[in-house]
């Protein structure tokens, strides 16, 4: 009774700890929108340095899984957040120019070493805490659920603090989220100090031979870095492109009116929201439907989703639920490939758990070490959605996401085969 206690405890604070990840990650676009009306080429730097973050850190935060456990891992990446936060807010002080832009910046490359660290530590306990398989899956998705209200929530919060934005914004007016950021990194330190968090058990034996395999011998594992880097491309991707494209005079934006920008934003927040759903679905379906399953079938559906969008006319348009002048209404004049790549939210909310949960099956010991090299690939989310603005900038909007067709396409292939365990002769133990 006392372990099964002291496992629910461990579970929740590893659910606040994934709604911790979305709110310091989905930051970095409302602050882009401070940013880029100052430094139009800056929009999406403090994304890339969010996600960048990964790349450096992904593989030494697994091997500090691995030498110091969960628990002290997850103090030192709140510590790193508090830190990156208290950066962020000092560029708030600064007068504004490149020299607080760049001090803002650093803020938002610390804090993506936290994000990566903790995403190091919740994925695998959750795993491990529900017994791997589809009760492992179930967990993480319950705790992505979590994750994608906190991204839902953050940009309203921020857009609500920026309000309209002039050339007179600056980073003081999200000052009040960044005081209250510090406040929740400094809470959840003490919350996890007090807190018992089971660690796997280990060896104590001192193994005199090196050990001639690594993650990188299970086929399965490279195949879903593969998977992953693309999958945060997607997620990235569909909703970020989409801003764009509604925010543009020149594209859908011409509908919209002189509040184009904040219908965009507002309706690519439902991209987040519908994530949220996905994640509850799967939650609920993840003990009687497979993993496999779950994933070939949302993958699927993704690509008729943006293949959709692609083809359908901006001319065919449809009202939809966004968030303007303080409150929820119908904006008519929104071209229908929006709703259908809204969507896709549905779909992306169960890949990140699924490739994860196959891509760790049957690892064993070499499982902290496959956590951090997911890590350093989720640096897709920075990449991908940069090369797709490229292909937008030079083609059209909907003509960029035949590269997010391509990723799914690759997430489909390991849904359906790449998955597959070939290298069971590895002892794991």
């Amino acid at each position: 009774m006392t372990q099964k206690k002291s496992n629910v405890v461990a579970i929740v604070t590893m659910f606040f700890m994934f709604a911790m990840i979305s709110f310091v990650t989905n930051m970095a676009a409302p602050f882009g929108n401070i940013w880029k009306i100052h430094y139009e080429w800056s929009g999406m730097l403090g994304n890339l340095m969010n996600f960048a973050a990964y790349l450096f850190m992904g593989i030494p935060a697994g091997k500090l899984l691995t030498r110091i456990g969960y628990k002290k891992t997850a103090l030192i990446a709140l510590g790193v957040g508090f830190l990156g936060m208290a950066v962020q807010l000092t560029s708030s002080f600064l007068p504004l120019g490149v020299s607080s832009l760049v001090v803002y910046l650093l803020g938002a490359f610390i804090c993506g070493f936290c994000v990566c660290m903790l995403n190091t530590v919740v994925n695998p306990m959750l795993n491990l805490l529900g017994g791997g398989g589809n009760k492992g899956n179930q967990l993480i998705q319950a705790g992505g659920s979590l994750n994608s209200l906190a991204g839902t929530l953050t940009p309203l919060l921020a857009g609500a603090m920026i309000g309209t934005i002039t050339r007179d914004t600056a980073m003081s007016n999200v000052r009040p989220l960044l005081l209250i950021a510090l406040a929740v990194f400094a809470i959840s330190f003490l919350v996890i100090l007090l807190v018992a968090i089971p660690e796997p058990q280990r060896t104590t034996e001192v193994k005199k031979e090196k050990d001639p395999h690594s993650p990188w011998n299970f086929r399965h594992l490279v195949l879903g870095v593969v998977a992953i880097f693309f999958y945060v491309g997607v997620e990235v991707g569909i909703p970020g492109e989409l801003n764009f494209y509604l925010s543009d005079p020149s594209a859908a934006g011409a509908g919209l009116g002189e509040g184009a920008a904040a219908v965009g934003g507002a309706i690519a927040a439902v991209y987040w929201l519908l994530m949220l759903v996905g994640r509850l679905t799967s939650t609920a379906i993840s003990g009687k439907v497979s993993t496999k399953t779950q994933l070939t079938a949302v993958s699927s559906v993704a690509i008729l989703f943006v293949v959709l969008a692609i083809f359908l006319p901006k001319s065919i348009t449809i009202s939809m639920p966004s968030f303007v002048s303080g409150k929820f209404a119908l904006v008519p004049n929104v071209p229908i490939s929006a709703l259908f790549l809204v969507l896709c939210g549905l779909c992306t909310s169960l890949m990140w758990g699924g490739i994860f949960n196959l891509a760790v099956e049957g690892l064993g010991k070499y499982t902290e070490q496959a956590s951090g090299i997911f890590m350093m690939m989720v640096v897709g989310g920075g990449v991908m959605p940069l090369i797709q603005d490229q292909i937008a900038r030079v083609t059209s909007y909907m003509a960029s996401y035949w590269l997010i067709i391509a990723m799914l396409a690759f997430i489909l292939f390991y849904a359906l085969a790449g998955c597959k365990n070939v290298n069971k002769d590895i002892p794991v133990d």
